[in-house]
Formats: structure tokens, C-alpha cells, sequence
């Protein structure tokens, strides 16, 4: 979730929404995300709305957190209910942040247990958490497992100490084998997150962080290519010279031996940068995203999408505070989009799925494309017989070009 909130219309104080967002909205699958904007360090390369203790005061403090949103949810359902949305259960819910897990797990228990009090939640639902290796203890994931969680994901990075410097990750390589093995014993399926491409890491330094992650049997792994965004200590740190920049060529020679390493472990790949050990151990959460379902953001700065209505809320955490406490919405902005933007959306997500995105979705000049990205090798010859557009190794790397080939200009 960037820092940088986007440009939009007024969100009012009520946070109702527009009719058209009940349209088919029982079709529609409904899930909660939950930021917790609390770090114990900010990380160099990281341009999420986080803060640490240090940078906050008031009503932001860490230990009101719980409440005020747990008093978000509860407004989230009047505005959806008031808005005209038919009563659905939770199908996904995830805590995201900054470091969820730096709160006491008994406040992420209050906040859940407030969510499923208000919505229900349906049966075998996915219940995420992100964590650092360095936040849990045996005794937390327990509490966790209890109140309802299923699945953490643990933000490894890498297995280099040389890399998590140069990322100001606060972990030791071996911590991450304890806590997954700790993980294990509570209940909870594991995922871990991976970061390619730090200035600095070599291509031994990736394989070995890699082999390392898959030596410990995660359920689920995503890596993702090192942005570099502007404003970020990194940025400056490369911009004056003091770490190597970003190489796109490195980022393809590490993306193959991600694809090539994680597929000989036994995971597929199911989105360009997560791989599951079974289609059922995907994150369902994420896959929300990508298909376009209904989803709720609690927090400061959260992003919501609800029937092809977006909204965000106020970025500081004392100004999301003071809204709630005050009884009015504490969305900031909020855009409806019309169908040419949703369809737009629409493939440049599903096209990132091994699913694939069907060709008859597509425009006349859209479907007209396939065959160069056929000849190209970056797209499934058969599957695009078949009526489905699914990216080859070489169209993952190239996914964003070929999105830019399918929509209209």
C-alpha cells in the first residue's frame, strides 16, 4: 500500500456508497484487509504508509490501535448495509502492514473476532497475517490459531546478511526456520516472502536464499523484484552512489531461477510472483484482488473496492483516529469507475494469472494481437487455441508489454 494517496472525488462523512455499488453484489465474493501501520524499523526500500514508534503520538499510539480499528469495522458495516449491499460472510481476511504482529496478538484476535461478530465468516475462510521473523513467539501464534487465523506469512527477504543489511531487515537468517517450524506447530500454514534483485546480491546470493527458503517446506512462496521508489532511503543511497542501481537484466536471470527452483520443489505458479504447493494453498485473499472482488480496508491510508466503487482513507494514523472518534468515515477520496476503466484493470490482473484471461474479452484490435504473442513465444500456443491467453516463462517477464499489446490505446 504506497504512501501517496491518489487523486479523486470527495468521499462524504457517512461513507455511503452509490447504488451501483450493490449491483450483482451477491455474485461477488466479500473480504476484509486490515493495515497495521506499525514497524519497529523503517525498512530502506519500503514506501508503504508505516511508522515507527518514534514518528507517532496521540491517538495513533500502538496500544489504542485495536480499537479504533475494531470501531472501523463495525462503521464498514452500517456504510454496506446502509448502501443498499446484501449480508455476506467473510470469505478472506488479512492483516498487512508495516508489522501486524507487532501488536499483541490478542489485538489482532479483538479486531477479528469484531469482524466476524459483524459479517459472519464463511466456512474453511482464509484468515491471513503477515509477520517478521523477529514479532512471534510460540506462545502469539497459538493465540492466533485459536482466534481464528490460518495462515502467516513471514517476510524472509533473503538469506544473506549481507542483503538484509543493505534492506535494514532486523531478522537473522536463523530465525526463520524456528518460526516456521513454530508456525507449524500452532496450525498455521506458511508462506514466505522473498525480495530479488537488492543491490548488491548476486546471483549465488539469490540461489542460496532460495534453496534456503525451499529447504524449509513452505506452503506458499512469493518473490518479488526490488522497486526502488522515490523518496525512499534506498533511492537517495543510489542516487549517491553509495549501492549499485537496479539492473533489469539481473531481475530476468533471478526471476527464471526463481521459476526454475521453486517448480523443481513441487510449487506452481499461479500469479508472476507466487507459487502454492496446491491450487487450495494459493492466497485466496490475493486472488480476490486480481479477479475483482468486493474488499474492505481498515486503517489508515487502507484501500477499499466495493462494485466498482474505490476509495482510500486518511494517510496519518492520528487523522484516522480523530475521524472514527467522531463518528464520521474516514475515507479521504474516492473514484467510480466507469466500465472502459474496470475492463482495463480487469486484464492487466487476470493476465498475470495462470489462469489466464479469456481472448474473447478482449477488443477486435486486442484479439488481433495473440498471434504476434504467439509467434513471440510469450504467450501458451495451445491454451491461446483454446480461447485463453496464458503467459510462457518469457511472457511473465514480459507481462506489462503484453498488456500493453492487448488494450486499446
Amino acid at each position: 500500500m504506497p504512501s501517496v494517496l491518489p487523486l479523486g472525488d470527495p468521499a462524504p462523512p457517512d461513507g455511503l456508497l452509490p447504488p451501483q455499488a450493490a449491483d450483482g453484489a451477491a455474485a461477488r465474493a466479500f473480504g476484509l484487509y486490515v493495515h497495521i501501520p506499525f514497524c519497529a524499523v523503517r525498512c530502506g526500500y519500503c514506501d508503504f504508509n508505516t511508522y515507527t514508534a518514534t514518528e507517532l503520538g496521540g491517538g495513533a499510539s500502538q496500544d489504542a490501535y485495536a480499537a479504533t480499528a475494531a470501531s472501523e469495522v463495525s462503521l464498514a458495516a452500517k456504510v454496506l448495509a446502509g448502501s443498499g449491499l446484501p449480508a455476506r460472510p467473510l470469505s478472506t481476511v488479512f492483516f498487512g502492514g508495516g508489522t501486524p504482529t507487532l501488536l499483541p496478538a490478542e489485538d489482532l484476535a479483538l479486531i477479528l473476532r469484531r469482524a466476524i461478530g459483524e459479517w459472519g465468516i464463511e466456512e474453511g475462510a482464509e484468515v491471513t497475517t503477515e509477520a517478521n521473523p523477529d514479532s512471534v513467539t510460540p506462545e502469539s501464534l497459538v493465540i492466533l490459531k485459536n482466534a481464528g487465523f490460518t495462515r502467516i506469512s513471514f517476510g524472509m527477504q533473503s538469506a544473506v546478511p549481507h542483503v538484509l543489511k543493505v534492506l535494514d531487515r532486523t531478522h537473522t537468517p536463523s530465525r526463520v526456520p524456528q518460526v516456521v517450524q513454530w508456525a507449524r506447530d500452532a496450525g498455521l500454514a506458511v508462506s514466505l516472502d522473498l525480495i530479488y534483485g537488492t543491490p548488491g546480491e548476486s546471483l549465488d546470493d539469490w540461489r542460496f536464499s532460495l534453496e534456503t527458503a525451499l529447504s524449509y517446506e513452505p506452503d506458499h512462496v512469493s518473490a518479488y523484484a526490488l522497486i526502488v521508489e522515490d523518496g525512499t532511503k534506498l533511492a537517495a543511497q543510489i542516487r549517491r552512489g553509495e549501492v549499485p542501481g537496479i539492473d533489469d537484466d539481473d531481475h530476468a536471470d533471478k526471476y527464471e531461477l526463481a521459476d526454475e527452483l521453486i517448480t523443481k520443489a513441487g510449487l506452481g505458479w499461479y500469479e508472476v510472483s507466487n507459487w502454492a504447493r496446491t491450487p487450495d494453498q494459493a492466497c485466496r485473499h490475493n486472488l480476490a484482488y486480481w479477479r475483482g472482488d468486493d474488499w474492505w480496508g481498515i486503517g489508515p491510508g487502507a484501500h477499499s473496492h466495493v462494485g466498482g466503487v474505490r476509495w482510500w482513507n486518511v494517510k496519518h494514523p492520528t487523522a484516522y483516529a480523530g475521524r472514527l472518534a467522531q463518528g464520521v468515515s474516514p475515507a479521504a477520496g474516492r473514484e467510480t469507475l466507469d466500465e472502459e476503466t474496470r475492463n482495463m484493470e480487469r486484464v492487466m490482473l487476470e493476465v498475470r494469472l495462470q489462469s489466464g484471461l479469456e481472448v474473447s474479452s478482449l477488443d477486435a484490435a486486442g484479439r488481433r494481437e495473440v498471434a504476434g504473442l504467439i509467434a513471440e513465444g510469450l504467450v501458451d500456443p495451445a491454451a491461446a487455441f483454446k480461447g485463453r491467453l496464458i503467459l510462457t516463462l518469457k511472457g511473465r517477464l514480459l507481462a506489462d508489454a503484453v498488456v500493453r499489446r492487448v488494450l486499446p490505446d
